[in-house]
């Protein structure tokens, strides 16, 4: 931003400094409860011990790398640091940006506070594509233990044809977009089609289905953190940072879109354009996710309100804000679902849809305005 005499008022210096430093201490308290998530669960470990695991378990990797003929101890601690809870907390963080940032950038692009990746109806196309890859063609199978009654044995045909069904559907809003015009309004009620849509095939499969096959789909469409690998995490995070960067690179065309949308016009922004890449890249983020952890609700939704409750509708730091609150609150989401009904792990969409639908209607109740 430029002034004419050059000098930056005061007032404005205090209106970036307390955004700012909203957003710098929620970074910090994602750090924070990072360690504590990993040290709480069936087997407690000492804050300490696992930042200390983390920060050794680091130094070491790096050593492996330099050197590869040397080698370091592992601890039981160091496993189940590594091996379980450190994936699952930054599946959790990763997966709450996402969904997050997909979330506060379709609002925008929609102009309407109930524009989120699950209403173009995107989360219910990845739950029909595992529908169809476990029930015709066998990806579960029946344990008979409790702890792991049902396993999606062959998980990366799960994800591709889950991912498939979410870009379709992707594809379909855009197609429909086009040829009516990208107008907020109608690319809603397409999501909410579509949603319907594969709502009812997902329904019509399960009908048909076994007791074996239903029970691995409504498994899959539990939005679970723990069942990322360090490869699915690695995954994640590349499309994850990639678009929370697009998002924050387009900040001042999603500011003047807020505006409407002749004056992003008037300014100079290609509104139909930003409008069609966003959704792509919001709905590529969201099928990432689902294809990989499943279905889950309400964070894409009502985070990016509760940012904007907190520090306004600058795009500038609404959508980096809403990449902290998200991975904030589906980390605290995943801990306490570790931990409610210990030593049972509760997945963390379940949790999520309990909190996420209270607070999302006492924001509305609130009154909250665009």
């Amino acid at each position: 931003m430029h002034f004419a005499d050059g000098v930056i008022p005061e007032d404005y210096l205090g209106y970036v400094r307390r955004k700012s430093l909203w957003i710098l201490g929620g970074a910090v308290l994602l750090g924070i409860l990072l360690v504590v998530s990993i040290s709480v669960g069936a087997v407690g470990i000492p804050p300490s011990e696992v930042f200390s695991s983390i920060v050794n378990g680091i130094a070491d990797r790096i050593a492996a790398l330099l050197h590869p003929e040397s080698t370091f101890e592992i601890t039981s601690t160091d496993r189940i640091v590594w091996n379980i809870r450190l994936p699952q907390a930054l599946a959790a963080i990763v997966a709450g940006v996402g969904l997050s940032v997909a979330g506060v950038a379709m609002q925008s692009i929609l102009r309407n506070p109930i524009g989120s990746p699950f209403t173009l109806g995107i989360s219910n196309a990845g739950a029909f594509g595992a529908a169809v890859s476990v029930i015709l063609l066998g990806a579960g199978e029946m344990h008979s233990t409790v702890a792991d009654a049902v396993t999606i044995h062959n998980p990366y045909l799960t994800t591709v044809v889950a991912f498939f069904f979410c870009l379709l559907a992707t594809m379909i809003i855009l197609s429909i977009s086009r040829l009516r015009g990208a107008s907020p309004e109608v690319m809603v009620l397409a999501g909410v089609a579509l949603s319907s849509l594969f709502t009812a095939g997902t329904m019509f499969l399960q009908y048909f289905a076994s007791d074996t096959q239903l029970a691995a789909v409504v498994f899959w469409t539990f939005g679970d953190v723990g069942r990322a690998s360090w490869e699915e995490l690695g995954i994640m995070t590349v499309v994850v940072l990639a678009a929370s960067l697009y998002f924050i690179a387009n900040r001042w065309n999603y500011n003047a879109i807020d505006a409407g949308d002749e004056t992003a016009k008037g300014l100079g922004v290609s509104v139909e354009r930003v409008r069609d890449a966003g959704m792509v890249v919001a709905a590529l983020v969201t099928a990432v996710i689902v294809s990989f952890l499943g279905v889950i609700g309400f964070v894409g939704l009502v985070c990016p309100h509760m940012v904007r409750r907190l520090i306004g509708d600058d795009q500038r730091y609404l959508i980096p804000g809403s990449c902290v609150m998200g991975g904030i609150l589906l980390l605290a989401s995943d801990t306490v679902a570790r931990i409610i009904v210990a030593p049972y792990v509760l997945p963390v969409a379940v949790l999520t849809a309990f909190l996420g639908a209270p607070v999302f209607i006492y924001l509305l109740l609130r009154g909250y305005q665009r």
